[in-house]
């Protein structure tokens, strides 16, 4: 889903004078992104602050920062063209097929990437760090192998974390969490019953549910109430069809700027702690042969 796409899904449930803004987007995006904010104002009849609460409601930071990104997705540059491979594809097609698709993928989504829901994710990630609460991370199937990164990374900041996998198990984590406290959910489907199951209950516990998952899903759907973050990831792959490959690549990135900007706010006084784990580390590799 592009972000067009997106603003277009969004219109149903925008109040009638930003839908006014979102058909005067719909319409010219092009001119959308030069024009100042009074002429687009004028243009929708709506006053200035409503263009500006349009940009928000569909998830970015504002003006400045939606017309940066659409500027990215309308203007030429790397044009995104999903190119699925074939049954008799030869190795060296197969090769330029998934890397173009990955590195497509990648631009993509920096261009459409709303960074005011990472802000809010990181500020609540960074919240429980210092407040010494939990964060859980919950996946099924290849999101499973995503929580797990995001907890093996998480883990070497000093976190009380963990990834579940399991339904069941995820259940009884989700119902153990409290206010402060975190719950990740990753999915690439967006319909996981265990993983709707899961965020729900860690909402009704008080906890903050960050859930990573194409935008139009059900999960999506669930992560617009108020104490809840979406980090949208959409991708034009087919997961009825064939393994999540740049879904994957696009989650474990999100996991990445995550854990960056969550190591970036920890500041200096996490440093110790991650040398002292690369001092202890090398002691476990195996010696350099001695020269003749």
């Amino acid at each position: 889903m592009t972000m067009l796409e997106r603003v277009k899904a969004s219109l149903p449930a925008l109040p009638p004078a930003e839908q006014r803004v979102a058909k005067l987007l719909l319409a010219d995006p092009r001119s959308f992104a030069t024009l100042p904010v009074g002429e687009l104002a004028d243009r929708a009849h709506v006053s200035k602050p409503t263009v500006v609460r349009f940009c928000r409601s569909v998830g970015y930071g504002g003006l400045a920062d939606f017309k940066l990104k659409l500027a990215g997705t309308v203007n030429e540059g790397v044009p995104f063209v999903h190119r699925a491979v074939d049954e008799d594809d030869k190795p060296g097609e197969i090769i330029i097929k998934v890397i173009d698709n990955a590195v497509a993928a990648l631009l993509k989504y920096r261009n459409a990437a709303a960074d005011h829901a990472f802000e809010r994710a990181i500020e609540a990630l960074v919240a429980a760090c210092r407040e010494r609460k939990r964060i859980e991370f919950y996946g099924v199937g290849n999101s499973g192998i995503v929580a797990q990164d995001a907890q093996h990374k998480f883990f070497r900041l000093g976190v009380n974390t963990a990834a579940c996998s399991d339904g069941h198990v995820q259940l009884m984590s989700a119902t153990m969490l409290g206010a402060g406290d975190c719950a990740v959910v990753f999915s690439n489907s967006g319909r996981s019953r265990d993983l709707l199951d899961a965020a729900g209950v860690a909402r009704r516990k008080g906890a903050t549910v960050i859930v990573v998952t194409a935008s139009a899903s059900p999960l999506a759907q669930f992560a617009q109430g108020h104490g809840q973050i979406l980090l949208a990831a959409d991708h034009p792959e087919d997961f009825d069809r064939y393994s999540p490959m740049v879904s994957r690549l696009l989650h474990l990135c999100i996991v990445d700027i995550l854990t960056t900007g969550v190591a970036l706010r920890l500041g200096a006084g996490l440093r110790p702690m991650l040398q002292e784990i690369k001092r202890n580390l090398r002691a476990k590799r195996y010696a350099q042969p001695e020269e003749p």
